[in-house]
């Protein structure tokens, strides 16, 4: 199990010289901010998506096996390659951490030089946005390292995407932004409904 899964299939090839039969890649998608055995609950895998990456070596049996055993947790279980699960979790799930906690540490280094009325001053939508940056820092340190190729390319698409609405915002373009936003609106809308 684990947030980035083609470094662990390279570690396993490592250390046992070839991919063990048994070995089943898989990547539980649920938790909270919070780590540890004490973080866990009963239904914490109930109707929560679980990637399998199951590789050529791996017997059909033991994927077999590991899928029915998060089925029978609860969860609803996929399958797909160890790269494009790396792709998807650095969009979907590595690149919000990482922005999550610049920008908690953008706002504590500004609150620090301003007798900390920023942070007093701000509201639930900052809370709401950086609810993930109280996760562990020495874990998300390594799923970035881990997944450095695919996270890179994730922050490269999202600066991209932040000069677009900067350039917006200095041409005094609306037009741009209201787009922008009913794009963004509209696909956390159909996500989230």
């Amino acid at each position: 199990m684990g947030s980035a899964k083609q470094s662990v299939i390279e570690d396993a090839r490592t250390v046992f010289k070839k991919i063990p039969q048994n070995f089943v890649p898989g990547h539980p998608i649920a938790g909270t901010e919070k780590s540890g055995v004490e973080a866990s609950y009963a239904t914490l895998f109930k109707d929560q998506r679980v990637i399998l990456t199951p590789l050529a070596e791996t017997n059909p049996q033991a994927v077999a096996q590991v899928h029915a055993m998060w089925q029978s947790a609860g969860a609803v279980v996929s399958e797909m390659s160890a790269g494009q699960h790396d792709e998807i979790l650095a969009v979907t799930s590595h690149l919000p951490h990482v922005l999550a906690y610049a920008l908690m540490d953008s706002l504590a280094r500004l609150d620090a030089g301003n007798g900390g009325e920023i942070l007093r001053n701000a509201a639930g939508g900052l809370r709401d946005f950086t609810r993930i940056a109280a996760s562990d820092p020495a874990m998300w340190r390594d799923i970035c390292l881990a997944n450095r190729e695919a996270l890179l390319a994730a922050l490269q698409d999202y600066q991209d995407e932040l000069k677009d609405i900067a350039a917006a915002i200095s041409a005094n373009d609306g037009a741009a932004l209201t787009a922008i936003f009913t794009r963004a609106k509209r696909a956390r809308d159909e996500r989230y409904p």
